[in-house]
């Protein structure tokens, strides 16, 4: 089974965007402070959200979360 690096595949993708957490938070509906527990790998967003982040970055779920 391969790891969940969701945490850190939203990180580097952020910031290849040169994206603020402030400013993905924006476009997905959420607060920075939560784009920063998704980042430090305290809780992962739900469905929609996560689908919201595929389009933003045009990716596909399994490239975002492992």
């Amino acid at each position: 089974m391969k790891e969940i690096k969701f945490a850190e595949n939203l990180k580097n993708l952020r910031k290849g965007q040169a994206l603020s957490q402030t400013e993905l938070g924006k476009l997905v509906g959420v607060n920075y402070r939560t784009v920063g527990t998704w980042e430090r790998g305290e809780c992962e967003p739900d469905f929609n959200t996560l689908s919201k982040l595929c389009e933003i970055f045009n990716e596909t779920f399994d490239s975002l979360l492992t």
